[in-house]
């Protein structure tokens, strides 16, 4: 595999990392929350879920999730429902650090996401994405030869996971220098209310798209 095919394949999947998405909207709501070290756990979610959406590639078992509707819908209601249960999840936060505001009780503290929670968060939300498999399946004809081993397969997988690593990390950073602005409980109510919609939004685009 030539340096310029990695470089095309670099520049595509640039595109599909920075476009927004679930995966951004995630270390939006956790750096705040929960500091630097939780988003980079996220990060490496996000990383480990390419990986194995790439080996299912290599070894075909993704071409039979596409090829077979009903199991493509199965994987994308699991997908939906779980990005609908972190909006869920942030939306009840919110409503219940913001009713402790409003009586002007003391709010809990709220506790850091364990690191390894982070990185189940940031690996399913990336793993029961589907579109991730699609993109693979799509782009691996279009960037390798017939012959190609899996190792080609594998440089790809690397590079868009270099790509990720780098965004994110990124913006992992430039959200932790805000961090002490975002300290502030009613920020934190709103963040969780915001995050929470958009993330039940991207739960039911999923589940609403259609299996092509």
């Amino acid at each position: 595999m030539d340096i310029n095919t990695v470089f095309t394949f670099v520049a595509v999947a640039t595109l599909l990392v920075i476009s927004p998405g679930p995966n951004g909207f995630l270390i939006a709501k956790t750096v705040p929350l929960s500091g630097h070290r939780a988003g980079l756990a996220n990060v490496a979610g996000f990383v480990g879920a390419f990986y194995l959406h790439g080996t299912l590639s290599v070894f075909g078992i993704s071409i039979l999730l596409v090829q077979s509707a009903t199991a493509f819908f199965i994987f994308k209601m699991l997908g939906a429902l779980y990005l609908m249960w972190l909006g869920i999840k942030a939306i009840r936060n919110a409503f219940m650090k913001g009713t402790a505001i409003a009586t002007e009780v003391a709010s809990p503290q709220h506790k850091p996401t364990a690191l390894k929670n982070a990185f189940a968060e940031g690996f399913l939300t990336n793993m029961l994405n589907p579109k991730v498999s699609v993109f693979y399946l799509a782009a691996f004809p279009q960037f390798m030869s017939a012959d190609a081993s899996a190792l080609s397969a594998y440089i790809l997988v690397t590079a868009h996971a270099i790509v990720n690593v780098v965004w994110f990390t990124a913006m992992v950073f430039t959200l932790t220098k805000v961090k002490r602005a975002t300290n502030n409980p009613r920020f934190k109510v709103w963040l969780n209310a915001i995050t929470g919609v958009v993330f039940i939004g991207f739960g039911a685009r999923l589940a609403l798209a259609k299996n092509s």
